[in-house]
């Protein structure tokens, strides 16, 4: 098949042009990376952040690959700001296409060691703040008879590692409630999925696999023996916004280099 006719089936598939994403933590390592890649898909981007200073950078970026973007400060901790947050990007866009919900945090600490304020500070970014946006969002997506949900989920929303209890209940939290987006809104034309990603190379995690024996420990138990980038979840969240998955709802798709699959096999009879 010709080239030409090769890009025009995948631009037809694929496409993000005229859909109006809105992106939290789009100032965050995976965060500017989404923004980026979205928007060279064709996606008119609504990036949302407290990190005003980054998140200019980011949408600079943006703009002078010749692709569309607009920040908007949000503050995912205080419904006001959500409010106030989506009610400027539907006055600006008349619509919200796609939701990505990909602001979170996490402070590794025993289960012991957390106290209520860092409890509370997770939660309220990775869960509630996802909650009451995404409810805010729907809302304006149930009159316009169509919508699509993508939340940031995570490999802990399955398996743990040790000083992760908070980040993992809420992660687990986002996948019980991308099934219920799925299942209540499914009425209103709304889809909602989730991305879980492994163990993924940032700026947050490099203290991680700079450590001799977690870096070891972490290599042990992916497929693949290394950790994955943020440009290596694109792919799959362009086509979990795009048309392309129009049937799919309700599920969370692993992008984890074959962690949870079992990791690197002990030693075993092979010609090979």
């Amino acid at each position: 098949m010709h080239a030409l006719a090769i890009g025009k089936n995948l631009e037809k598939m694929f496409s993000l042009e005229n859909k109006v994403i809105l992106l939290t933590g789009a100032a965050g390592g995976i965060g500017e990376v989404l923004a980026k890649g979205l928007a060279g898909a064709g996606g008119e981007m609504a990036l949302c952040d407290i990190a005003l200073d980054r998140l200019a950078v980011v949408e600079k970026a943006i703009k002078d690959a010749g692709d569309s973007a607009k920040s908007y400060e949000m503050n995912v901790m205080k419904l006001d700001s959500i409010h106030s947050c989506v009610e400027k990007i539907i006055a600006d866009f008349g619509r919200i296409d796609v939701l990505i919900n990909c602001a979170g945090i996490n402070k590794r600490e025993g289960f012991l060691d957390v106290e209520e304020e860092t409890y509370d500070r997770i939660m309220d970014i990775n869960l509630k703040g996802l909650y009451f946006l995404s409810q805010d969002v729907a809302k304006h997506m149930m009159k316009a008879g169509k919508g699509n949900i993508i939340n940031m989920a995570s490999h802990n929303s399955v398996a743990m590692l040790g000083g992760c209890s908070v980040y993992g209940a809420s992660k687990s939290g986002v996948s019980a409630l991308t099934r219920s987006m799925a299942v209540e809104w499914a009425q209103y034309g709304i889809r909602a999925n989730a991305l879980a990603p492994g163990h993924i190379l940032t700026p947050l995690t490099t203290v991680t696999w700079d450590h001799p024996e977690r870096s070891k420990y972490l290599k042990e138990r992916i497929a693949m023996q290394r950790p994955g980038t943020p440009e290596e979840l694109v792919g799959v969240t362009v086509m979990l916004a795009s048309d392309a998955s129009s049937y799919m709802s309700g599920m969370m798709v692993h992008i984890d280099g074959g962690c949870l699959a079992g990791g690197t096999p002990w030693d075993y009879d092979t010609k090979y």
